[in-house]
């Protein structure tokens, strides 16, 4: 690569053109603009450890790669000295038309890649970091000093669209922008050497007996530009660029300082189409302080209503710090957004209702949480749009007035508004007829005694402090006094704290003197199978198909606890080994007998519905 970029020099004093394909891959984030180009030229001499720089990667089905990052990075590197100086040769490359005033030595210190494994959707966190030694010595090769430039650069790979789904699509991006981040360093410490440098004087044109090399492109001087630059990217489930509804939508912004001085108060912000932009909790961001050179990465989530129209949608990003006038143009992100398509025998093709059935005294809350606040804790793909079928399902085949419903999805369930939900809403409603049933689909953590907490939106799975005890729950369940109380989980079941490797006593989901009824998507630790193919957590799946009709064991048209509890017991673990080759049993605590009165309640009443196998 760095021999295309020397070749488009040589062109370039001839008059000739056509570098343009040659030099397209530096297209994907340019270089920053580092202010007006020096009239020194300067001979770059990258050592072995920095040219044959490879590094070690784990693809998405565990098979390993190896990148090679000091090639690609060298190019650049090689570019962006082309842009700050008047001419540029790289050691054992094309001969110098004029004596460099400057030889720089580039030697590798440092490197290292990580990818994390609390991957979003299809996206794994990536981090680089390269710290190399600059050595500058002048034209009789006298050292002038040493410079120690570094970068830690973040990026979400995204998992290549294939029938196995291996490799990373943007792993070739994220070296780039790392070489980019990298080469802003160099080319900052390069002109901080000349400045700070006694006795070192640019060579006239004019006294070089061959026609110097000019310039690829005269740059605007420094402050005319931003020295703020970024890269918006919108995020989807799937990777098929369309966005249906029920899909959560991520628009990630990359930031980078590109200047010399630290940038204050920046700032990230949406504006677009109002129907989108309504979907999401906030549409301006605080970022912060940025020092120069460091990069930061962050996120705009939502999630499409189950019901959409088909349209074209846009979402304009613009960035802006409070230091300088001059800030980087808006950039334009464009969606397509259709409807979820229906299946004959999927789930979301909600049945008829049963005329003439309600049940006025039965209450619903739904909670739902895909992603969450704190982008380490794992997400759930379609845990927003599970709490928004079952409660759509308890309304429309369960007779529950939509008064009688409460749906808390995502930013819009933080412990405030479950507390809320539990501790006013419920109450006033109570009486001896009342049932209460509590959906929570999401994350749970175990402590090392075995305490569970549910992790609302701002929660965490490290500390208790901001995560809701299964016991609170209990407490709130018990002093409504009801009939009866159901609580309903599918999600994950992690350990609590830093290290997810530590042992820990299995979660209690039944407290001592608990009256409530818990149907548990998975026992023990760990994660509740999702089922791509139909877009529902595996145990939601089958709920689902329980109170449409399938669990209607007797045909009597009426789904009680009973036969949903036994048919959710039987369907999810053949479902899971037959379909994905893997093991989840439901939990159900206490245990439910046929005599107990909760098996006989009813949740929904409908015309028996012949199920199918297909899965």
């Amino acid at each position: 690569m760095r021999w295309a970029v020397l070749l488009c020099l040589l062109i370039t004093v001839g008059g000739l053109w056509g570098c343009e394909k040659l030099t397209s891959s530096f297209s994907r984030t340019p270089l920053p603009d580092m202010g007006p180009r020096l009239a020194n030229s300067v001979k770059l001499t990258f050592d072995p450890s920095f040219t044959n720089l490879k590094m070690q990667y784990i693809d998405g089905c565990n098979s390993p790669h190896e990148l090679s990052v000091g090639e690609e990075v060298e190019s650049i590197m090689i570019d962006a000295a082309a842009k700050n100086f008047t001419a540029v040769t790289v050691t054992g490359g094309i001969a110098a038309p004029i004596q460099p005033d400057m030889e720089i030595v580039v030697t590798l210190q440092r490197s290292g890649l990580k990818l994390w494994a609390d991957n979003v959707y299809d996206r794994v966190p990536a981090d680089m970091n390269l710290e190399t030694l600059l050595t500058f010595k002048n034209a009789a090769g006298k050292e002038l000093g040493q410079q120690t430039v570094s970068i830690a650069y973040t990026q979400r790979l995204i998992l290549e669209p294939t029938l196995r789904r291996c490799d990373f699509g943007n792993i070739g991006e994220f070296v780039h922008d790392a070489g980019i981040a990298l080469s802003t360093q160099f080319i900052r410490a390069s002109r901080t050497q000349l400045a700070s440098t006694d006795g070192l004087t640019p060579v006239p044109v004019a006294a070089s007996p061959i026609k110097s090399i000019p310039p690829i492109a005269r740059l605007p001087a420094q402050g005319t530009l931003s020295a703020l630059s970024f890269k918006a990217t919108v995020l989807d489930e799937n990777s098929n660029l369309v966005f249906e509804g029920g899909e959560h939508i991520r628009v990630r912004i990359d930031l980078m300082n590109g200047g010399e001085q630290e940038l204050q108060g920046v700032t990230a912000a949406l504006s677009g189409t109002a129907s989108l932009l309504a979907q999401f909790p906030t549409t301006a961001l605080a970022v912060g302080q940025l020092r120069p050179g460091q990069s930061r990465s962050i996120e705009f989530v939502a999630t499409l209503p189950q019901s959409v129209q088909q349209q074209k949608a846009e979402i304009h990003v613009a960035v802006s710090d409070s230091g300088t006038r001059a800030q980087p143009p808006t950039q334009t992100l464009a969606l397509s957004i259709q409807p979820t398509g229906i299946k004959a025998d999927d789930v979301d093709h909600i049945p008829a209702v049963a005329t003439g059935f309600r049940q006025p005294h039965t209450y619903l809350i739904s909670i739902g949480i895909g992603s969450y606040r704190d982008q380490q804790v794992l997400s759930r793909k379609f845990a927003s749009l599970d709490a928004e079928m079952v409660s759509i399902y308890f309304q429309s085949l369960g007779g529950l007035p939509a008064s009688n419903v409460r749906l808390l999805q995502n930013w819009k369930a933080l412990r405030p508004d479950i507390d809320e939900a539990l501790l006013d809403w419920l109450p006033p409603h109570m009486n001896k007829d009342a049932v209460v049933i509590v959906y929570f689909a999401g994350l749970a953590s175990v402590s090392s005694t075995g305490e569970t907490y549910l992790v609302p939106y701002d929660g965490t799975v490290t500390t208790t402090s901001r995560a809701y005890p299964l016991k609170d729950l209990e407490a709130a369940l018990s002093r409504l006094q009801a009939k009866q109380t159901v609580f309903l989980f599918d999600g994950i079941v992690s350990r609590m704290g830093p290290d997810s490797r530590t042992k820990t006593a299995l979660p209690q989901w039944n407290p001592t003197g608990s009256a409530t009824l818990h149907v548990i998507g998975t026992s023990g630790i760990g994660r509740g199978l999702e089922d791509d193919q139909h877009r529902h957590g595996l145990f939601t799946y089958y709920l689902l198909r329980a109170l449409r009709g399938e669990a209607d064991t007797n045909r009597d048209g009426d789904v009680t606890l009973g036969e949903t509890v036994t048919y959710l017991s039987q369907k999810v673990p053949w479902a899971s080994k037959t379909h994905m080759n893997q093991e989840q049993r439901p939990l159900v605590a206490p245990t439910l007998r046929l005599t107990d009165p909760a098996t006989a309640l009813i949740l929904t009443k409908l015309a028996a519905i012949q199920g199918t196998e297909a899965h």
